[in-house]
């Protein structure tokens, strides 16, 4: 008999997963026979569905540990939910880039074991080399919940570690882990994050085009007839492929990652000489700048190269492909009030 923490874990998992890719997954997974998928009628209700298959988990007398395999299965085919946090690890040992895979799978349980009494962690590899950790967090008084675990993604042989759904105070603990079972002495803040994680994924490894060729051709004649000056089309042909360049190498050639927003705060001097209310208080003026679109950076390489947006471009955009970080702080660069100048803090 399946025990009440499991029956809720498969009805939590049924009602994520979408009918149109429940067979697939219950594939994927390799826990029924080919009788039992038959059986199932993938027409009916979700409702039906999960009660036939909390039967066929019954007779094959499956536990949560099958349950989390499922899950995994599903989390990993279908990334883009929650929220992806980046970070990256830092002052590597001399042996960091030699940790394999069977090495860090066990110091990373190791590690967090120690670290936490009761904790449950399922480790697989991904085809495209990325080790994914699932952790279901306990304490001393609780068993690990398995209604809200910890996903963790890394690339071995790179910095690179992707979080999503990590409670604050179980981070200090991920962390130290990570840390030791990578040969790596720190672990840091990426300020990068998204639904998306094949996004922030490339734009933190620099997985797209970003070494450019050095001309564009010019664009296509729209047949203005308005433009019966051959020299002003030429000299319009030549700065619209300018811009067109300018755009492609602050924010990269063909597809880029589809970052959605990008969060500046600021921390400035307040500046009106008519309000010296707000001009002389010696606390910052804080506020939160945020751009947000379904893929920030064509856009505001479409507003660049159109000429929407003026060329060179402002560091505070270019910086987010060229660092790899959607959330900077903006201070004053200067030492009084009287200074303009403004710049991204790393």
């Amino acid at each position: 008999m399946m025990d009440d923490s499991s029956k809720r874990l498969l009805q939590r998992l049924m009602r994520r997963i979408p009918t149109q890719l429940l067979r697939t997954t219950l594939e994927k997974w390799g826990r029924l026979t080919r009788e039992q998928l038959t059986s199932m009628d993938f027409i009916q209700s979700k409702w039906a569905l999960t009660e036939k298959l909390l039967d066929i988990c019954q007779e094959n007398e499956l536990a949560v540990k099958h349950l989390t395999e499922l899950e995994m299965i599903y989390i990993i085919d279908n990334p883009n939910q929650g929220m992806w946090h980046a970070f990256q690890l830092m002052d590597p040992e001399d042996d960091a880039h030699s940790v394999e895979l069977t090495q860090f799978k066990d110091q990373f349980k190791s590690h967090l074991s120690e670290l936490v009494r009761t904790v449950s962690i399922k480790m697989k590899k991904h085809t495209d080399e990325a080790v994914w950790i699932r952790i279901a967090w306990g304490d001393a008084f609780s068993r690990p919940n398995h209604q809200k675990p910890t996903y963790v993604v890394h690339y071995l042989q790179t910095p690179y570690v992707f979080v999503t759904s990590l409670p604050s105070k179980k981070k200090p603990l991920l962390s130290q882990a990570l840390v030791l079972s990578t040969r790596y002495q720190a672990i840091k803040d990426a300020n990068l994050s998204g639904p998306k994680l094949g996004a922030i994924r490339d734009l933190l490894m620099r997985q797209y085009q970003h070494v450019f060729p050095t001309k564009y051709p010019s664009p296509p004649d729209e047949n203005n007839q308005a433009l019966s000056n051959p020299q002003i089309e030429r000299e319009q042909a030549e700065a619209a492929a300018t811009r067109l360049q300018m755009a492609c190498e602050a924010f990269g050639g063909g597809t880029l990652p589809q970052i959605q927003s990008a969060v500046y705060k600021l921390e400035t001097k307040f500046r009106d000489h008519t309000n010296k209310t707000m001009t002389e208080r010696e606390e910052p003026f804080n506020c939160v700048v945020k751009f947000a679109s379904n893929n920030l950076l064509e856009s505001f390489r479409h507003c660049a190269s159109s000429g929407i947006a003026s060329t060179p471009l402002t560091p505070l955009l270019s910086s987010i492909p060229l660092k790899g970080r959607n959330y900077f702080v903006i201070s004053d660069n200067g030492p009084g009030p009287s200074s303009q100048t403004r710049q991204p803090q790393n």
